[in-house]
């Protein structure tokens, strides 16, 4: 089993506000929401786990397949971070895996470092928490670069789509919570 890298910034605080798009279409949940087919891997299975508001309970487990990929998480409360496992169900490579979590109190775990995954591969998730209390979590495994919109923009050019994380392309007009151009999270 190999180790999901988590390398990145740490807690990111959420709070929602500029997640509108200055492109075409976007914003956190896009014109489809966060099951808007990115890299048109998802389709029904996406099921908007971050869209249904539904928040996990401190002691619950998560266990879900989007996109291919199956995510199982807990939260370990003596080391204050979620853990889990992420492994590639399909007969292919999944791109760009990449795995977040939603605190009740507004704060994002992840992304997680970008990682292509062989079929049948499993890795190891550890996603350390922040101090700030919460009481609930949702979190979500992402798939291929979604240049078709959804939470996290694109790495296309000329691409005018937006997202929670705007995109890393050049000539690319979407904003973005977190920004556009530049340096993405975990050196992308």
């Amino acid at each position: 089993m190999e180790v999901f890298d988590c390398s990145g910034p740490g807690p990111v605080p959420h709070s929602g506000e500029g997640a509108e798009a200055s492109g075409e279409s976007g914003g956190e949940h896009g014109s489809g929401g966060e099951g808007s087919a990115e890299g048109g891997a998802e389709g029904s299975e996406a099921g908007g786990e971050e869209g249904s508001g539904s928040m996990l309970a401190l002691d619950e487990t998560f266990d879900t397949v989007r996109g291919g990929a199956r995510l199982i998480m807990s939260y370990d409360a003596s080391t204050n971070a979620f853990t889990g496992t992420v492994e590639n169900t399909t007969n292919s490579v999944l791109t760009r895996v990449r795995i977040e979590v939603h605190l009740s109190n507004g704060v994002e775990l992840g992304p997680t470092t970008p990682v292509d995954m062989a079929p049948g591969e499993v890795r190891t998730v550890n996603l350390p928490a922040t101090a700030e209390p919460f009481t609930g979590w949702v979190p979500h495994a992402e798939v291929g670069s979604s240049e078709a919109g959804g939470e996290h923009g694109s790495n296309g050019s000329g691409n005018e789509a937006g997202g929670e994380h705007g995109s890393g392309g050049d000539g690319n007009e979407a904003g973005g919570e977190h920004g556009s151009g530049g340096e993405r999270r975990g050196g992308v």
